[in-house]
């Protein structure tokens, strides 16, 4: 689904957000099915120790520089926009951070800019030792 800028402009940062959490957790998910050889419940556990808040502002923190203004003013966006509520697990930065970075995840994806996603998401991937972790068999 494209939206032209105007739209795109007009779509509240939460909404964003919420979309950005979907395709962030879809790229995960599939990239553990794809790269790891554990049941599905294995699976899940790696997921959920990737897609959390803490996880999410340690990424974005690592492909921060690597971003264009624009997609650093969106990430900025989302990380101030007041939140009513953040997870018991994380800290308040941590979930500022994390709802910055789904929001630009949000943005990328309704623009239609999956190839700027892929990059993003293989940035996190590459610098990430959690990941490496939690793709090893013993978690070592």
């Amino acid at each position: 689904m494209l939206m032209d800028d105007k739209t795109l402009n007009s779509v509240p940062t939460l909404n964003l957000a919420f979309i950005g959490d979907g395709v962030y957790d879809l790229l995960v998910r599939e990239y553990l099915v794809t790269h790891s050889s554990a049941h599905v419940g294995e699976l899940n556990q790696m997921k959920v120790d990737l897609v959390n808040c803490k996880s999410q502002a340690a990424f974005m923190k690592q492909i921060m520089e690597q971003l264009s203004e624009e997609e650093l003013d969106v990430y900025k966006r989302g990380r101030n926009t007041k939140v009513n509520s953040a997870s018991k697990h994380s800290t308040l930065s941590d979930y500022h951070t994390a709802t910055g970075m789904e929001a630009l995840f949000g943005w990328l994806y309704l623009k239609g800019r999956q190839e700027r996603i892929n990059e993003l998401f293989t940035l996190i991937i590459e610098q990430g030792s959690l990941w490496k972790r939690e793709l090893s068999p013993n978690g070592d």
